[in-house]
């Protein structure tokens, strides 16, 4: 692996830099949209066996015994709707636009799901592709392709012990046709919102997914048959069916790939695509990450019990302890995450907030529930869901107006579980400056930012962190959406925002670079 020198950048460190937004250029950046070009959403297979899982959208699994055919398919059928299902249709501009239940910035929705199976009583082994329009499995090749997808994976233990894997890949033009090469960031929040969603739909339909974002890349895309200019394998998540459990030993989720410091001057709308590349683990680094894995296991598995990283002195310190969230709908004993499989299909982005303040109990409970997930398992929740490293995710909220909470920016501490005061201001006028002229900004009673030291980051796991990194935001800020769903509240992602102006005004330290921004609030 290449070692990074003090006076050089990584290259996600430059492409970082290079699409940051800026007051005195941001109106380039908007330029040359073309609105004719907009791209499908949908990916379209000519030749292949279909699936039709609709019938099974009639009745919930618990509807079938156990251990059933029919059993396994409406779990498999409510698991594939829940993460990335279509919720809804409107009309824009006289055109339909459907809505998924994993939030997607600007509604392009880049990601694609894919499953590979091993070979089942139910699902002969080869490649599918989850068609969301018509909720439908495609079944586009027929042969056993587990081996080689053992092989890119550096024999993951969980692909050992499992039956299915779900694969998600990204289709770069889908995000780059709006936001140009800044896309590259949106994509892998748009795939975390997507975790998101795997994670707690696995749960509801007794699977337990076990995330994989270290595997060569070329072998992956080869075996998807993906072309490789446009899109990429962004995950690989063996599922594990918890109907029929084997023990999975522990397994990094995140492995590195190497740094790139010596690079040449890339143009503009060519950046996304060389970051990418420079982001993969070839076929040549193979061994090099092979040889490291007994002792990067070691590094990931022992840091996972990370201290808070800030302690500032002499700061206001409120507790963020609270009862946890109850997912429970109308018939607990029978369905007993109900309310959770409600708030994943009808979760959406809030477009405009009343101005009105949260309470501090509801701040609480949102956090409670997207960072201490130990809390759930009395409810059946996994209690330490697979990210990729949280150690290197940091959390400021700018309270604009929470009842029992001073207004300012804290550091969110979660394993104190309390919040820190760093700067004693309404920043309501600066929100909206930062957010980039969104009314979102302003008129949210707490804006949450989550950031990363991109330095720090870059030194442990490569120029390949960028992924993890935006992906574990992602991931972070769907638990959030759906805590604020349960609750009735307010909550939007934005990740359009002037970087380093929001270090400069909120106060977080300069080292921090802002990944993403969730909003929350009362919608009108």
């Amino acid at each position: 692996m290449r070692i990074m020198t003090n006076n050089q950048k990584s290259i996600i460190e430059h492409y970082h830099e290079r699409t940051k937004y800026h007051p005195e250029t941001i109106a380039r950046k908007n330029q040359g949209i073309d609105w004719n070009k907009q791209p499908i959403p949908f990916k379209e297979y000519k030749i292949g066996t279909s699936f039709d899982l609709k019938p099974y959208l009639v009745n919930k699994p618990e509807t079938f015994p156990d251990f059933t055919a029919a059993n396994w398919w409406a779990r498999l059928c409510r698991l594939l709707l829940c993460s990335y299902g279509l919720t809804a249709k409107i009309p824009i501009m006289g055109q339909p636009m459907y809505l998924r239940a994993a939030p997607s910035a600007g509604g392009l929705y880049p990601a694609e799901i894919y499953i590979i199976s091993r070979g089942t009583a139910q699902l002969p082994p080869g490649l599918y592709n989850y068609q969301s329009k018509n909720h439908t499995l495609i079944h586009f090749w027929a042969s056993n392709v587990w081996q080689e997808l053992q092989t890119a994976c550096f024999q993951h233990p969980a692909l050992e012990n499992t039956q299915l894997a779900i694969v998600t890949t990204a289709i770069f033009y889908r995000s780059a046709w709006r936001y140009q090469d800044r896309a590259y960031r949106r994509i892998f929040l748009d795939t975390g919102h997507l975790l998101g969603n795997i994670e707690l739909a696995a749960t509801l339909n007794d699977f337990r997914p076990y995330l994989i974002g270290g595997f060569v890349d070329e072998a992956v895309n080869q075996l998807l048959y993906l072309d490789s200019e446009q899109e990429g394998a962004i995950t690989v998540i063996p599922l594990a069916d918890l109907q029929d459990f084997k023990e999975i030993p522990a397994a990094p989720t995140a492995l590195p790939s190497t740094t790139q410091t010596d690079y040449p001057k890339i143009p503009d709308g060519e950046l996304l695509g060389y970051c990418h590349k420079a982001t993969q683990i070839l076929e040549k680094n193979y061994q090099d990450v092979k040889d490291k894995l007994p002792k990067f296991f070691i590094n990931t598995t022992t840091e996972t019990f990370f201290d808070d990283k800030y302690n500032f002195p002499f700061c206001l310190k409120v507790s963020t302890v609270s009862p946890p969230i109850n997912w429970a709908g109308d018939n607990p004993e029978k369905m007993p995450l109900e309310a959770l499989e409600t708030s994943i299909l009808k979760r959406r982005s809030t477009r405009d907030y009343s101005g009105a303040e949260l309470t501090l109990s509801e701040l609480k409970a949102l956090l409670d529930f997207t960072y201490q997930p130990q809390n759930y398992t009395k409810q059946g929740l996994d209690s330490s869901p697979d990210y990729f490293d949280l150690s290197l995710i940091e959390t400021f909220i700018a309270v604009s107006g929470v009842d029992g909470l001073e207004d300012g920016c804290y550091y969110y501490a979660p394993k104190a579980q309390e919040l820190r005061q760093i700067r004693f201001k309404n920043f309501r006028r600066e929100l909206h400056y930062l957010c980039l002229g969104q009314d979102l900004g302003r008129d949210a009673a707490a804006v949450l930012f989550n950031t990363a030291d991109l330095n720090k980051a870059v030194q442990k796991y490569g120029d390949r962190v960028y992924r993890y990194l935006h992906m574990d935001a992602g991931h972070l800020g769907q638990r959030l959406n759906l805590a604020a769903i349960r609750l009735e509240l307010g909550v939007s992602g934005i990740a359009g925002f002037f970087d380093d102006q929001v270090n400069e005004v909120l106060g977080i330290p300069a080292d921090e670079a802002v990944i993403y921004i969730t909003t929350l609030g009362r919608p009108k």
